[in-house]
């Protein structure tokens, strides 16, 4: 298995913070962000080898940020070669970027560079291999409906499959949102590329693509209990910062 952290947004919401500076970057409790990510990584036994992609304005803060984590898992920094808002790939055309680049025929863990909560992956990485080669989605269940309507909204069954997918809907169906963490079997990986050719869809948030891939192949959700902080705005990672050990 390999993993793949999506890190190439320009986050302009957090400005001037992250103006000249990637928000994976950004310290929480004297720690980046996506060094959290990397020690959870770490950690699954299956996975061998951690990508995270960029931008090109962001690589060099990357590379050497490479230079310093600490992990006994490969790491290797991906430029997107992109350079502002305007010709940025979105999170699906990052994933599918890094698919052909690293020539990635694993099952690939693709987790947001933002992506903040206290809970371990061991059980997610369960949850998948219980699937049986099935996708699936990390999620958490915000309790409320009015906060969930700014994130991409799931309903799973009994089974934990997702019935219905809603990107920041006005009327959210439950108040379990996905949280940027996803498990692509290598059997389905091409179906980013079918995805992709179809000029009709969008690239530029996740949740399109798992509503697309939902009525295609089944796909399953797993809730995860815990804290999890949504790296959006100042206000969040003010909140983040103070509370988040």
């Amino acid at each position: 298995m390999k993993a793949l952290i999506l890190a190439a947004g320009y986050a302009t919401r957090l400005y001037p913070l992250t103006r000249n500076f990637p928000k994976p970057l950004l310290v929480v409790n004297k720690k980046p962000i996506i060094n959290y990510i990397v020690d959870k990584l770490s950690r699954i036994e299956e996975c061998d080898e951690i990508f995270v992609i960029t931008n090109n304005k962001f690589f060099p803060h990357f590379k050497k940020w490479a230079k310093t984590i600490k992990s006994p898992k490969k790491i290797s920094v991906i430029n997107d070669k992109t350079l502002s808002l305007k010709d940025r790939r979105g999170a699906i055309g990052d994933m599918y970027y890094a698919i052909i680049k690293m020539k990635i025929n694993n099952d690939l863990l693709v987790i947001g560079g933002d992506n903040l909560f206290n809970k371990d992956l061991s059980g997610f990485v369960r949850f998948v291999l219980s699937k049986k080669r099935h996708p699936c989605i990390g999620a958490f269940d915000i309790m409320d409906k009015k906060i969930a309507r700014n994130y991409g909204v799931i309903k799973i069954d009994a089974s934990k499959k997702i019935i219905n997918f809603q990107e920041k809907p006005k009327a959210p169906a439950s108040t379990i949102v996905a949280m940027c963490l996803y498990y692509f079997p290598a059997s389905k990986l091409d179906l980013v590329g079918e995805y992709l050719s179809s000029r009709s869809h969008k690239n530029d948030a996740t949740g399109f693509y798992i509503d697309w891939l939902r009525k295609v192949e089944a796909v399953y959700g797993y809730v995860f209990g815990g804290r999890w902080f949504d790296i959006g705005n100042k206000e969040f990672y003010k909140e983040a910062s103070n509370t988040f050990k």
